[in-house]
């Protein structure tokens, strides 16, 4: 089909990147021609061999897989977050064994996909920015050939969770994402502001465990280990949708209620407010001048409860 939107999608695969995946696995609008994996809920490699076996689980081994940056620009990798995703990124659960990566890394998938989807291509990064900013570096024509990025990352006017002011994929390599965000291509911004208060329910999971197919009960099972990191966050047994919220958002099935178009920028300086997205939203009010390089779309509120869509689509993602 023509219409088909071509999506390179580039992560760093832990539980709420396995729901985004299979949603977007999902999408009768999406072809997904291309997965990067960066280190972040845990190593790069580890990422990819996730993302490989649950393609493999939902039937979609064809998409082509690429090892992505291990260290960040200006720092090494120093580990993942087994409390929140488990041990292997995938809540401990034991997962057959997928294909293999392609050759070539991440960033050199992206350039070929944007050669052969020029002005098509749509990027959606729901981990670290290392690959997108290397592969910038590696082809400075990138940008111009690529229809648009959503990332999950940043927060405007919420808190970080990696520091007070950072959110974890913009943090964990400010550099990387400064890079992302100064590229002359627009970028939809799906952070913290949004992606707390959209949830999947203990009861919704548990609608997942009692499905009759593979793909849903390990979904559930996986999602155990996150359940029992955000009760201790949340206060009640849920699960926040940072990844799938974003993947939602790309592919147009969640539409904001207020999304300003506004200037970020990413502070690198090495002081406590390392690694903030620092937006303009003067921007937003009627009457103010225009900023100076406001292209970048910055989701703030999404009405409609994403949870109850997200479940539907995981429940009817049809067997291999």
């Amino acid at each position: 089909m023509t219409d088909l939107i071509p999506v390179y999608f580039d992560c760093d695969t832990g539980i709420d990147d396995t729901l985004a995946l299979i949603y977007l696995l999902g999408r009768p609008n999406v072809e997904v021609v291309g997965i990067g994996t960066v280190s972040g809920n845990v190593d790069a490699a580890t990422a990819a061999r996730n993302t490989l076996d649950l393609l493999a689980l939902a039937g979609r081994q064809e998409v082509p897989v690429a090892v992505g940056a291990h260290d960040y620009l200006t720092e090494a990798y120093a580990g993942g977050v087994p409390h929140i995703h488990g041990r292997n990124g995938v809540g401990d659960v034991v997962l057959a064994r997928g294909g293999e990566p392609v050759d070539g890394d991440a960033a050199d998938l992206l350039i070929a996909l944007s050669k052969q989807y020029e002005g098509a291509l749509q990027i959606i990064a729901v981990g670290p920015m290392t690959n997108l900013a290397v592969a910038l570096d590696r082809d400075p024509e990138l940008a111009g050939r690529i229809a648009r990025v959503t990332i999950m990352g940043g927060a405007a006017l919420a808190p970080g969770n990696l520091s007070p002011a950072a959110e974890a994929n913009i943090g964990h390599d400010p550099e990387a994402s400064a890079a992302v965000f100064d590229a002359a291509w627009p970028v939809t911004m799906v952070g913290l502001d949004v992606t707390m208060h959209h949830r999947l329910t203990d009861e919704q999971r548990e609608q997942l465990a009692a499905s009759d197919g593979e793909l849903q009960r390990t979904i559930a099972a996986i999602l155990d280990t996150y359940f029992n990191f955000y009760d201790g966050i949340l206060g009640v047994r849920e699960c926040t949708l940072h990844d799938p919220l974003a993947v939602a958002v790309a592919t147009g099935d969640a539409i904001p209620s207020l999304a300003p178009v506004v200037k970020v920028q990413v502070e690198t300086g090495s002081g406590p407010a390392r690694g903030a997205t620092v937006a303009d939203l003067r921007g937003m009010y009627r009457g103010h001048p225009p900023v100076d390089g406001a292209r970048h779309t910055v989701v703030l509120t999404i009405d409609d409860q994403f949870g109850p869509q997200l479940l539907d689509s995981l429940l009817a993602y049809p067997a291999p």
